[in-house]
């Protein structure tokens, strides 16, 4: 069953952080539904939140896995996005 599942990935806040970051996206074919980013603290983080709808379970975990992985990320939160009736 496919659903919106949002990302919060947290960076170093270089030049090239977010470009990699929606890469990973790109190398699953998908667009974004909802990109944010902000500095944080002393402007050495950047965190990033993006939504993806019509993505399955697996392919947010391979997702996220692949997040993991990409250089000046330090961490990567995710979950389904919940809906309220």
């Amino acid at each position: 069953m496919t659903q919106t599942y949002c990302f919060s990935v947290s960076a170093e806040a270089c030049p090239a952080a977010l470009p990699r970051v929606l890469d990973v996206f790109a190398l699953y074919g998908s667009v974004p539904d909802q990109c944010y980013t902000q500095r944080v603290g002393a402007g050495e983080e950047l965190v990033i939140e993006v939504q993806m709808s019509d993505i399955d379970a697996d392919a947010a975990d391979r997702i996220a896995r692949r997040l993991h992985r990409v250089v000046s990320v330090q961490g990567v939160l995710w979950s389904a996005k919940s809906s309220h009736a």
